[in-house]
């Protein structure tokens, strides 16, 4: 399975897709709740499922239909997930206010971090020693996992939720999303193990709450979802100027996920549907149907 793509939400089904003619390869039911979010390991052997409480754990490999693992911990909706370098640990977010650190082989809790707000998304950086994460009063808080404290907490705007945010995979760049559809960019130094940020810019992206921001793994392109059905990409390279509006949708876009060589963006949408897009022509290549509620989550590895 060279390229892996599903897709969840709130139809309580994890499906597995055929990227290329659309068909469905696999489905999954998450009887407990709907999913929120959906990761692959980098290493592709298995899919993580956030969903009321607890994130379980799937082989991609295996038509097994049930979770070879479940994070049990967490006391509201898990936001988001994101796995360490070599799928050692994983990191979680959750609307309980917690960041939780978890060793994958013990699915055991090993740090904690306290928001006291929801906690809308967590990533970690690529120097593997911090982790980023923003809530719904929003803040946006760097934690050092060696110093096992906040190092850095940023406010863009007071009182306004940050959905979502990205850093840069070179650890060059961090990007916050929020609720009046305004993006925040930062510049990232690290030097002697200490981030340090410089604001660049902040723009405006969407008339309405911006769901997600989604730097691509070249470091060229941000994409952006919104409430406002529009999915758009901006220019890294050109400060932020606006390289395509992808329409088509009919409601909220939650989430997205570019493809590895950055020319193809993958969306999921309250409409029900996935579409594949081609950034070049803007056009959607394939749109895959089957989901029964609001599609909220993707995920692609199509390394």
């Amino acid at each position: 399975m060279s390229v892996i793509l599903a897709s969840a939400g709130y139809d309580h089904t994890i499906r597995f897709w055929e990227a290329l003619t659309g068909v469905c390869s696999r489905t999954i039911q998450y009887s407990d709740s709907q999913v929120n979010r959906l990761e692959i390991t980098s290493d592709k052997r298995f899919l993580a499922a956030a969903g009321h409480l607890h994130v379980k754990l799937y082989d991609v490999k295996t038509a097994n239909p049930n979770p070879v693992t479940s994070f049990e911990g967490h006391t509201n909706n898990v936001t988001s997930m994101a796995f360490q370098a070599d799928n050692k640990w994983m990191v979680s977010s959750s609307e309980d206010g917690t960041v939780k650190v978890w060793d994958v082989r013990a699915p055991t809790v090993q740090r904690n971090y306290k928001h006291n707000c929801p906690v809308n998304e967590v990533v970690i950086h690529p120097n593997q020693g911090e982790l980023i994460s923003c809530d719904q009063e929003g803040n946006v808080r760097i934690w050092d996992l060696g110093e096992n404290q906040c190092t850095h907490q940023l406010i863009p705007e007071n009182d306004v939720p940050v959905h979502s945010v990205s850093v840069a995979t070179d650890g060059s760049m961090l990007v916050a999303g929020n609720n009046k559809g305004n993006c925040y960019v930062w510049k990232m130094h690290n030097q002697k193990d200490v981030t340090s940020l410089q604001p660049i810019t902040k723009f405006k992206s969407h008339s309405k709450y911006i769901t997600r921001v989604l730097l691509s793994s070249d470091v060229k392109h941000l994409a952006t979802c919104s409430a406002d059905h529009t999915t758009r990409v901006w220019s890294i390279d050109d400060n932020f100027g606006i390289e395509t509006t992808l329409r088509g949708h009919q409601r909220w876009v939650w989430d997205c996920a570019f493809s590895a060589d950055s020319a193809y963006l993958v969306t999921a949408c309250s409409d029900h549907y996935v579409r594949l897009w081609d950034l070049a022509t803007s056009e959607t290549v394939r749109q895959y149907n089957g989901h029964t509620k609001a599609a909220v989550c993707v995920a692609l590895n199509d390394v």
